[in-house]
Order: structure tokens, then C-alpha cells, then sequence
């Protein structure tokens, strides 16, 4: 079978809680949900949405900066990663609402948020109408801020490009995979990114947020963490006709050839984007 779908899989258990041990472990979710935070101004913020927010670790983020009075909402269609979430993160400032990130409209006032922040996510949802409801949601001068991931916005940061040439993990799952199951990988049909700057700019405009900077940014981290996250059952490959535990098995195959402090390099662009003060 296919690996859990990265879109609608994760809402199951086995997949929020292995998600919740490589947050714990690996600093990935944290430092980019800081780097976004960050970037989001909330000294002064009253309300935040962490949308599309998994078991927490933005959310978490997002109330080491926010006042003591401020509120935190954070919305995820996911209930098995609010679970792990309603566990592991306990603060009186935080809401959790189990809806998708479309229908934000239904559970925010309009007006009422300072900031709206998204991590690793975005991609995931129907880009046009999440635009939409954050710019509905937040109050005029709100910031909006979210990333996408490298592969999916088509942009590589100067150290990925500088990273030394080695087989990924990635290959050698996939040789292992052909080696021991037979597995013939798809032909690699070259395609466009599905969210790039141009695409993103243009639908920010179109819901009636300005963008007020990008970034591409690195993320730095080892192989060991690479297979970890690979681990997760919605990201566990190669696709197609396997088991788990077959994947697994190949996984670990694979992982046995690599060195795991080996560096990695992941990119991400960031985008900031506000509601405008003032408006047509």
C-alpha cells in the first residue's frame, strides 16, 4: 500500500505519536516554529492562530513570545495530533480547535488576530481559500507568516547548493528497495514546484494581503535525523505496493550505509505577509 497520505494521514494515532517523539528528539519543528514566530511580532499580540498547528510545537513557540495575556488558537483538522498535543503542551492561553485550515472563518471572529502563523503546511491546504480566511480573520496591519518547503516553492538555499555530493537516503531507499523488493521507481517526470514565489505572491494578492518579505532559508541537521523523519508513517518510502514493516525494513537497510552525523541541508522559503492598514 502507499505510505499514509502527507495531506489527509495524520489523523492516526500511530502517525501523531511517532510525529511527537521526533519533535522531542530532533529540533527541526521547534527551530523553524521559533524562526516563524519570530518573525511574527507578537510582543504586543492579543490573539495568534497557529493554523494547521499538529501537536503543538508552533504553538509552543508562539507562547514563549506572546504576552501573558494574550490567547493562542491553534487549529488543525488532525484530532489524533491535537491529542498528543493536549498531552504534552499545558498552557491557559492556548485553544485547540480540530477543523481544516479552509474553514478558519467559522471558528475566528473577524478582525480580531494580530498574527496567523503556519509551519510546514501550507502546501497542504487549497491555497486561494486559506488565504482568504486569514486575511478575513486579522485585523488590519496582522501579520500573516508561513513556510514552504524547498522542494515545494522550487528554491535551494546557497549551503544546500554547497553541500558536499553523496548518495541521500532517499537514493539508497530506493536501491535497497529495487534490490530486495523488486521496487522499479517511477519514471521521473520532471514538474514544476507546486508553490512558488509567483504563486504564492499572487494569491496573497488576490485574498488582499501584501507580501512584506521573503527569505529562503537553511536547516541544518544529520542524516540520523533523515531517517527519523522518514520513520513517520506519513512520510515513509519508497511509495507504492508495501507494508510498513517493509519499509521499514528498507529504511533500515539504507540507513546502515550512511554515516548519521553526516550534515543535511533543507531549504525553506519564508514569506511575511499583512493585512494593510489601509484598504480600497
Amino acid at each position: 500500500m502507499a505510505p499514509h497520505d502527507a495531506v489527509l494521514g495524520w489523523d492516526e494515532d500511530s502517525t501523531a505519536e511517532a510525529y511527537a517523539a521526533f519533535t522531542r528528539d530532533y529540533p527541526m519543528y521547534s527551530a523553524t516554529s521559533r524562526d516563524l514566530a519570530e518573525r511574527a511580532r507578537l510582543a504586543d499580540s492579543r490573539l495568534v492562530v497557529d493554523l494547521c498547528g499538529g501537536a503543538g510545537a508552533t504553538a509552543e513557540a508562539i507562547l514563549a513570545l506572546a504576552p501573558a495575556q494574550a490567547r493562542v488558537i491553534s487549529l488543525d483538522s488532525a484530532a489524533a495530533m491535537q491529542r498528543v498535543g493536549r498531552r504534552t503542551v499545558s498552557d491557559a492561553r492556548l485553544t485547540w480547535v480540530a477543523a481544516p485550515a479552509e474553514e478558519l472563518t467559522d471558528y475566528v471572529h473577524a478582525g480580531d488576530v494580530d498574527a496567523v502563523v503556519c509551519n510546514s503546511a501550507i502546501w497542504k491546504t487549497h491555497v486561494p481559500d486559506v488565504f482568504a480566511a486569514v486575511r478575513q480573520v486579522l485585523r488590519p496591519g496582522g501579520l500573516f507568516v508561513f513556510n514552504v518547503s524547498g522542494g515545494f516553492a522550487g528554491v535551494r538555499h546557497e549551503d544546500e547548493k554547497a553541500a558536499r555530493t553523496r548518495p541521500s537516503l532517499n537514493s539508497l531507499i530506493q536501491q535497497i528497495a529495487a534490490r530486495d523488493y523488486g521496487y522499479a521507481p517511477p519514471p521521473s517526470n520532471k514538474t514544476p514546484p507546486k508553490l512558488p514565489l509567483e504563486a504564492v505572491a499572487e494569491n496573497l494578492s488576490a485574498a488582499g494581503l501584501s507580501v512584506l518579505d521573503t527569505e529562503i532559508v537553511a536547516q541544518h541537521g544529520t542524516v540520523a535525523e533523515k531517517a527519523a523523519w522518514l520513520s513517520i508513517p506519513v512520510f515513509a518510502r519508497p511509495e507504492g505496493d508495501f507494508a510498513h514493516a517493509q519499509r521499514m525494513d528498507i529504511l533500515s537497510k539504507a540507513y546502515a550505509l550512511t554515516s548519521p552525523e553526516t550534515p543535511t541541508v533543507t531549504s525553506w522559503l519564508v514569506v511575511v505577509a499583512e493585512r494593510p492598514w489601509s484598504e480600497r
